[in-house]
């Protein structure tokens, strides 16, 4: 990923190039995932997530901003409310590693230290990229679920993304402030989970039958799953979230805006 963060750094400091103040920060939270295996609840946790970002702050209302997370999703049959997908007994974690660039837009004036106002509510929309690597637990090994191509499918292992989201900062005193987000991922792609379309019927290996069809080790060695019988919910894309706080400094420049 260095060549895509050059790529955006760049894009960053044209685009910055009369603004009045930086800002650096870091993340950390939890994780969220739509797909496959759980397919309605958007607040469902799934792992934790940590990250830094750069900002450039053009007014006391927009910004621009390069993210880069690092987090994990995941998801398990065994959690879900309903018998059917409970007995698919399919699971697996994701380790996403995130470079985005999203625009900011506070609702009220905001600069930390110099502005009248301590606090602002926030949206932000932008793009990114994010690699991905779903695996899964098995007799005491964790496999990497890409490689064995449990649907016949080749993916790769870099998606486009959307970021979008909303949040609420605060200046907790000086340049300090401090934030609250919850934004989702518009992925372009419906493996993040390794589950997307149909059952297999021809493996290359037997680890590959096995973790395609794991309906077997909680039916008493029967698999539900038949070649062509439907193993996803067939819908085109998965997203994932993430949640949590933000702290960040702001350089305030003796020629800034306020």
């Amino acid at each position: 990923m260095p060549k895509y963060f050059t790529l955006l750094l760049l894009c960053m400091l044209w685009l910055g190039a009369s603004a009045q103040t930086w800002e650096i920060g870091g993340s950390v939270g939890g994780t969220g995932y739509i797909g496959d295996l759980n397919t309605n609840n958007y607040l469902k946790p799934g792992g934790g997530y940590g990250g830094v970002f750069i900002k450039r702050n053009f007014n006391p209302y927009l910004a621009i901003r390069l993210n880069y997370v690092y987090g994990q999703i995941s998801g398990a049959d065994s959690t879900s409310s309903v018998q059917q997908l409970r007995q698919r007994n399919l699971s697996f974690i994701d380790p996403l590693k995130e470079l985005s660039m999203v625009l900011e837009f506070n609702f009220m004036s905001y600069v930390p230290d110099a502005g009248k106002n301590k606090y602002t509510p926030y949206v932000f929309l932008g793009g990114g990229i994010t690699g991905y690597a779903p695996r899964a637990w098995y007799n005491g090994q964790l496999f990497s679920l890409r490689y064995l191509q449990t649907e016949g499918v080749a993916y790769g292992s870099k998606t486009l993304v959307i970021p979008f989201g909303a949040g609420f900062k605060y200046n907790i005193g000086g340049k300090w402030t401090l934030g609250a987000e919850l934004g989702y991922r518009y992925t372009n792609t419906d493996y993040l989970d390794d589950v997307s379309g149909v059952y297999k019927g021809v493996f290359t290996n037997d680890t590959a039958r096995r973790l395609a069809d794991r309906s077997g080790e909680i039916n008493g060695g029967v698999n539900i799953g038949t070649p062509g019988s439907q193993r996803g919910d067939l819908k085109p894309r998965d997203f994932y979230s993430f949640f949590g706080l933000t702290f960040s400094y702001t350089f305030v420049t003796s020629k800034c805006y306020y």
